[in-house]
């Protein structure tokens, strides 16, 4: 959608575009691995979108990349990365790099390298939302989605880490809930948005479709819960 026409530095620490396409000039070896930046890239899309379209938009991204090119792990970790970049939590997002040995020689996650030398791209709305979101009334979520799950299941009680309050709290949902139940659940109890949380146990997202007995919780565990506090607060 658009090629860039330019990248510019505010003084707020954010890094401005008017493209969904992010590059930074190159200096010396392209291969070099640099920080992650701790800035936002502020970027404008050519066609207005809603939350519930950027998700969607964001969702056919991952799920298809890795049919293409590259290794679906590091895929996962470029993923997982850009979750906890996002939501400010760039401590985690560089342990994630780190521990895939991905390199990132512009120092955003637009053009990333693995150790073997194959290259990943990811688009700018995977990595910010753009100044002209369009607000929806209502979340993502439907009311099925977020309605108790009819057939019960089991309860359990599952142990959750705020990346917003670095707090541990407890959850009880039913073995049947989808993550997208659970994460209403969440809202009622600690008032956080569905929209804003990303789920992750044992390195990997846990999707909004999936079920709490789908994602073998190991009793006694915790599910990492990354919050996105900037689209909260925007």
């Amino acid at each position: 959608m658009g090629g860039c026409i330019g990248i510019n530095r505010s003084s707020s620490g954010t890094i401005e575009t008017t493209s969904e396409v992010v590059s930074r000039p190159n200096s010396g070896n392209t291969r070099k691995n640099h920080p992650l930046c701790h800035e936002t890239i502020r970027w404008k899309s050519d066609v207005p979108l809603t939350d519930g379209q950027l998700r969607s938009k964001r969702d056919e991204f991952w799920d298809t990349a890795p049919a293409f090119d590259g290794r679906k792990e590091i895929w996962d970790a470029l993923r997982a990365a850009a979750t906890a970049a996002e939501s400010q939590d760039f401590q985690l997002a560089q342990a994630i790099l780190d521990g895939a040995i991905i390199s990132v020689p512009n120092g955003f996650l637009t053009e990333c390298y693995d150790e073997l030398g194959n290259r990943y791209q990811v688009p700018v709305y995977c990595l910010s939302y753009p100044i002209n979101i369009v607000k929806e009334a209502g979340g993502r979520d439907s009311p099925v989605e977020c309605s108790d799950s009819p057939n019960g299941g089991t309860e359990v009680i599952l142990k959750l880490r705020l990346s917003s309050t670095c707090s541990d709290v407890k959850l009880s949902v039913y073995s049947s809930d989808t993550i997208a139940i659970a994460k209403k659940k969440l809202q009622n109890q600690e008032f956080i948005e569905p929209s804003s949380q990303r789920w992750f146990f044992g390195g990997k997202l846990l999707s909004d479709k999936m079920r709490i007995e789908e994602a073998k919780v190991t009793p006694g565990y915790v599910i990492q819960v990354i919050v996105n506090t900037l689209k909260d607060s925007s």
